[in-house]
């Protein structure tokens, strides 16, 4: 595959090469990458690890959407809900309104409803549509590209929030570097990210809807999770696999892909994504988008189930920082 690094497999979290194969997994493009798990910290990854050429091609304009959203307008109302959910979590944990940065913010519209409440809102978001919307929500401090050192002072922040991000970033442990900086000793860090042990990535395994390669790096199971972090300096509060958002999709769409040649037709088609889905007999798509109606309350219950187990298909979980040589609880309990 031009542009990769077929020289080694190094874990794309903590650089060790000692890994095993777990299976292949074809991109939208057709492109094939493999899983493999990390020996040390146990980590599952992407390799080979694709280029910037590749990785530009993935994140081109039809990834964020062409319209005012990523999605159409019914979709995004429903993310909405999701997004004002979010924030109420976050005021759980954070009694009264301080500063939060969203690292990886999308369209900025969850820092938006912060922001609205009397919250510090600052976002970091690659260059891009979606860039372009989160610079334009009234009152947050923006900016486009990475978090890098030198970004903002020692203990700045009351929280920082990686929403589906985790699993993007090209270096994760030195990401949670910097934020473990940048956060008040006593800070939240909130993350949410694919569960690859869960029972749907086991089950569907390359046809898996949040591998998502390329732009899917870096996976962890809650427990492996937990433990990377808490070497990283941050302690466990809360933790939970449950997602109506993003689990209930997750079974359909994977489904669909062991059915279809290609994979997230429907996904692509969702995001108004026409040059993926241009010759794709209509007929095909409306069956699909009637399969997901129908079959939704039915994967609800099927989410709810596997998420009484820990194993639902995303995880949510929520950290404070503490000084890194004070260690974590063996449990993982909910402490804060």
């Amino acid at each position: 595959m031009a542009g990769a690094d077929t020289t080694n497999h190094r874990c794309g979290y903590c650089g060790q090469e000692n890994s095993r194969f777990c299976y292949s997994v074809r991109s939208v493009y057709g492109e094939v990458f493999s899983i493999r798990r990390c020996l040390g910290c146990g980590a599952f990854f992407l390799t080979p690890r694709p280029s910037a050429e590749q990785l530009g091609r993935y994140y081109e304009l039809e990834y964020y959407g062409t319209g005012s959203g990523k999605f159409s307008p019914a979709v995004e109302k429903v993310l909405d809900f999701f997004r004002r959910r979010r924030t109420c979590l976050v005021e759980r944990f954070v009694r009264s309104p301080g500063r939060i940065l969203d690292v990886g913010c999308g369209n900025g519209r969850f820092l938006g409803y912060l922001i609205e409440k009397g919250w510090e809102g600052y976002g970091v978001e690659l260059a891009g549509k979606a860039a372009e919307r989160a610079a334009a929500v009234a009152g947050i401090r923006f900016k486009s590209g990475t978090l890098e050192d030198g970004d903002f002072p020692e203990g700045y922040f009351d929280a920082v929030s990686l929403w589906h991000v985790f699993e993007h970033l090209p270096a994760p442990r030195e990401t949670l570097r910097i934020i473990h900086s940048i956060l008040k000793p006593g800070g939240f860090l909130f993350v949410s990210m694919p569960n690859i042990r869960s029972w749907q990535g086991r089950l569907f395994k390359g046809n898996w809807l949040h591998l998502d390669p390329p732009r899917h790096l870096v996976f962890f199971s809650p427990e492996e999770l937990r433990k990377n972090l808490a070497q990283a300096g941050f302690r466990l509060c809360r933790k939970t696999t449950f997602s109506l958002e993003q689990n209930v999709f997750g079974i359909q769409q994977s489904l669909l892909n062991c059915l279809c040649r290609r994979r997230e037709i429907l996904f692509e088609f969702l995001k108004g994504n026409r040059s993926y889905t241009a010759d794709y007999p209509v007929l095909l798509l409306r069956l699909q988008q009637i399969f997901a109606g129908v079959s939704a309350p039915f994967f609800a219950v099927l989410a709810g189930v596997e998420s009484l187990f820990g194993a639902g298909g995303t995880m949510e979980m929520v950290f404070v920082r503490q000084e890194k040589e004070q260690g974590a609880d063996e449990g993982g309990k909910q402490l804060c």
